[in-house]
């Protein structure tokens, strides 16, 4: 069993039923997630001892968060538990067909946003970890938070664990005055590992894609061109996964991943995903596949397709967490589709 540390926000998550407006009834249905979390979820839910790295208010609130954790195995022992800030929030609203879904943030003023790398032993924390992973969602939060993720990632290297980052580019977040380029670029020299998709590369790394995500169609070659050229900057980085999403509308993706590797360039088998139960948290789960995969397989083009395959099982799962499991990953990744009643 390997250790894997992932370090972020974990937030209260707040959703219209099914695909309602919000307040179109009095409900919404509350749940847990973020992006490191769901991360850890998957790993641990996959066999191996995650660990997730936050700051949360003592209070029922945050105990919440804390216990959710521990319902899925994930190590919450490194968790600060403080009085300073609150739970963050984010409000979801499920689209359908040409309706896009909708994200509300409230999360000024967290835990996590407030806390400083001085809160955190990231020497001790990474003891015996194998991977760190970290997305570009939580320096964004804050300068603390960016901070933070960067002592992590120099602690993590320390220790000699590989690191990994997916940028997500989150453009409402970015208000703290320094740039996602100018914050991103500097994480990304201590990654062995990038996780990404084209917005992500060209917002996060200011290096510019000629790939037209709205025409439902991918160039798939443009994305050989535009990680190479990620390497090429970034000669630290080993290996990139870049998620290939064709939106034709909110219930219909195409789905799929390439991987400029140690020994190539990969394409992934695709899915047309219909009829989409939830795609927040999907490319987490693709996060956590390639994490596992290329810490388990020697076969570059199967941890692809492993990574791949989590993430098309999570749009079929509502909430954040992918709670599938391992077998049926593994089993969806060699080509058993068929989505007949196991008996």
């Amino acid at each position: 069993m390997s250790k894997y540390v992932t370090f972020g926000e974990i937030m209260l998550r707040l959703k219209s039923p099914e695909h309602e407006r919000f307040f179109q009834s009095p409900l919404l249905e509350a749940t847990f997630g973020g992006g490191e979390a769901n991360v850890a979820v998957s790993l641990s839910l996959f066999g191996e001892h995650a660990c997730f790295v936050t700051a949360l208010p003592a209070n029922a609130i945050g105990e919440g968060a804390v216990s959710e954790l521990r319902k899925h195995g994930v190590d919450t022992s490194y968790i600060k538990m403080t009085k300073e800030g609150r739970v963050g929030i984010y409000y979801l609203e499920t689209g359908a067909v040409q309706r896009p879904s909708l994200v509300v943030y409230d999360r000024a003023d967290s835990s996590v946003a407030l806390a400083k790398p001085s809160d955190f032993d990231f020497e001790e924390i990474m003891k015996g970890a194998t991977w760190f992973h970290v997305t570009g969602i939580t320096p964004a939060v804050s300068q603390n938070c960016a901070d933070c993720a960067l002592e992590a990632m120099k602690a993590a290297k320390k220790a000699g664990a590989k690191v990994s980052i997916d940028l997500n580019y989150r453009k409402k977040l970015w208000k703290y005055g320094k740039t996602a380029v100018e914050v991103m670029r500097e994480l990304a020299k201590y990654a062995d590992v990038i996780i990404a998709n084209e917005e992500d590369i060209q917002m996060c790394l200011g290096i510019q894609a000629k790939v037209d995500v709205t025409s439902g169609k991918l160039d798939k070659e443009s994305y050989k061109v535009l990680t190479d050229e990620v390497k090429k900057q970034f000669p630290n980085v080993s290996q990139i996964a870049v998620s290939l999403r064709e939106s034709h509308s909110a219930d219909h993706n195409g789905w799929g991943a390439a991987l400029n590797g140690k020994t190539g360039f990969y394409l992934s088998r695709h899915y047309e995903i219909t009829d989409i139960i939830d795609r927040v948290g999907g490319g987490d789960s693709f996060a956590a596949g390639i994490i596992y995969g290329l810490s388990k397989y020697e076969d570059e083009q199967y941890a692809l397709n492993f990574a791949v395959a989590a993430s098309a099982l999570k749009h079929t799962i509502p909430g954040d967490f992918n709670l599938t499991r391992l077998s049926e990953v593994e089993a969806l990744a060699k080509g058993d589709g068929s989505g007949r009643v196991q008996r």
